[in-house]
């Protein structure tokens, strides 16, 4: 697994939306980080976490899609959570949440767009349907 980096400073908002949507397509993760460049221009730092067999897929991007000029490259571990997916049934629909272990406990992350979809459904918040998501799999695992 590999992380490359690179600082872009006059590419607007909707180009830089465009390359995570490329990038995302091929890499196993993606961000920008806002920084401060030299004379304190503002920028983005672009990081992303693919594997290897990809590297030239994404340099292409960015080189033809961003006016980055240079790419670092890092070799990257990184340790990942056992999980999967799970259902979480109410009124009839189901929802979708990830649950996770580590060591001897687990951990349910809905995730959001079926939030979205139990909040659009119920007529409550984003925030209480991932409240009542949670308490649904206590409930279950009960």
């Amino acid at each position: 697994m590999r992380l490359l980096e690179t600082n872009i400073d006059d590419t607007s908002g909707e180009i830089l939306g465009h390359v995570l949507e490329k990038i995302m397509e091929v890499a196993l993760d993606c961000y920008y980080t806002p920084i401060f460049m030299k004379k304190n221009r503002p920028a983005y730092k672009l990081s992303v976490i693919y594997k290897a067999k990809d590297e030239e897929k994404i340099e292409d991007i960015i080189f033809t899609e961003t006016t980055s000029i240079g790419i670092r490259k890092f070799d990257l571990e990184r340790t990942i959570l056992d999980r999967k997916i799970i259902k979480i049934s109410y009124k009839n629909k189901d929802y979708l949440a990830k649950q996770v272990s580590y060591k001897d406990k687990t951990y349910t992350y809905p995730e959001y767009e079926s939030a979205k979809d139990l909040a659009e459904n119920e007529g409550i918040s984003l925030k209480e349907a991932y409240d009542l998501m949670r308490a649904l799999v206590v409930k279950i695992e009960k």
